[in-house]
């Protein structure tokens, strides 16, 4: 008989505890020079396993704590959205931890890193769907947690899952680190922009200069299914935001976006909500909180795009809004026209756009390869759980 035929499926309450333990304050935390867990951080910092806590947060100063020991699994008790309670750490430091009171703590016999792993699979999410409840925070009460089942494979098979997981955690960091480590190249390389062939800053020139305030409005009728956009922040480009039809808007008309046009939100612009408006977005609306311009000759869009990305421009955004509210300054089109930026020639524009766009092509491909990765590591890991998956086959292809 093979060790995976030999799988029970067993309640949490089963298999180990929950163990809520001694509470204590932020001053015993502090005192005591533990580090700390927080529910937010499971959500957002750490992967399956942490060696190393973060610093408390201070918004939770008042806020209670309990005990951790090495190979403890820490449970989020609380989120504001039903993926993420639930999510689990494996705690592996050389010390216990102080972990923030909506944490859940599963004392068990398992490999730490097998139950984080179930944790983080669809088996356990569409068990745990069953139980949270859903208000302005979502929660999974302990009681409902207890309930929930785990597959049970001997300690070697746990082993062995987390193995060929682990394999495929380490190809998507490493990913991940190659994608950081070029976006860094793509920063260091954004002064480009502002160059002439010889390597010296292009003359300044308002961009009053280079384009012009071209908005075209179309009117909001009823039984006509228009596109909805939104800028980003930090001249990340557009996001849709799905279409409607024009009786469900109380514009009567709105912005319509065309190609290579440069797009900005007014509100909040000092964030940097600017960019090109790309072939994708053709026709696309905006309110008329979303002007747009057209650029003249002597500009290449894509060097404008890259340009929307760059720091300098948003500071010089940020220093001409107008408001006294800070979250309701605006920047108007005329105050944007009045903005000066190195303008280099078209040519050496479209050099230093090609030298970036290279750079942002090879980012975007890891970033996609990663992604794929993912989508794998859920089946895999799932597959395993559930044993459609032969752990042997997995072993191989890893």
């Amino acid at each position: 008989m093979s060790e995976q035929s030999e799988w029970a499926q067993k309640a949490l309450a089963e298999v180990g505890e929950l163990v809520r333990g001694r509470r204590f304050t932020k001053n015993d935390y502090v005192e005591s020079g533990l580090g700390c867990i927080h529910y937010a951080q499971i959500h957002t910092n750490f992967g399956a396993i942490a060696r190393d806590p973060l610093t408390f947060l201070a918004e939770d100063s008042r806020a209670r704590m309990r005990l951790a020991h090495p190979g403890d699994l820490v449970i989020a008790a609380t989120s504001e959205n039903v993926d993420d309670v639930g999510k689990a750490v494996a705690w592996l430091g050389d010390d216990d931890v102080a972990v923030h009171d909506d944490c859940y703590i599963f004392r068990h016999g398992f490999d730490p890193a097998y139950v984080s792993y179930f944790f983080a699979s669809s088996l356990f999410h569409s068990q745990k769907v069953k139980y949270v409840s859903e208000t302005k925070v979502v929660r999974i009460s302990g009681a409902s947690l207890s309930l929930i089942e785990i597959p049970v494979p001997p300690q070697r098979v746990q082993e062995r899952i987390v193995e060929v997981v682990s394999a495929v955690d380490d190809q998507i960091a490493a990913l991940d680190d190659e994608a950081e480590a070029l976006e860094g190249v793509y920063r260091a390389a954004a002064p480009l922009l502002w160059c002439t062939a010889e390597g010296d800053e292009a003359v300044s020139r308002s961009l009053g200069d280079v384009m012009h305030l071209d908005v075209v409005r179309t009117p909001m009728e009823s039984g006509t299914t228009y596109h909805l956009a939104g800028v980003l922040n930090a001249g990340k480009g557009l996001v849709d935001k799905d279409a409607f039809d024009g009786a469900d808007t109380e514009y009567t008309a709105m912005n319509v976006l065309r190609e290579n046009q440069v797009v900005m939100r007014k509100l909040t612009a000092w964030e940097g909500p600017i960019t090109v408006v790309p072939a994708e977005f053709e026709g696309f609306v905006a309110s008329n909180e979303f002007p747009t311009f057209t650029l003249s000759a002597d500009v290449a869009p894509a060097w404008m795009k890259h340009v929307c990305r760059t720091p300098r421009l948003w500071a010089e955004m940020q220093s001409r809004v107008v408001g006294t509210v800070q979250r309701r300054k605006r920047l108007n089109p005329d105050q944007l026209l009045s903005l000066m930026l190195p303008i280099p020639s078209r040519p050496e524009q479209e050099q230093a756009a090609d030298a970036l766009d290279a750079i942002e092509g090879q980012v975007a491909a890891i970033r996609a390869e990663a992604a794929r990765l993912r989508k794998v590591r859920a089946r895999l890991l799932s597959g395993l759980l559930d044993r459609t998956i032969d752990i042997e086959s997995a072993e191989l292809e890893v």
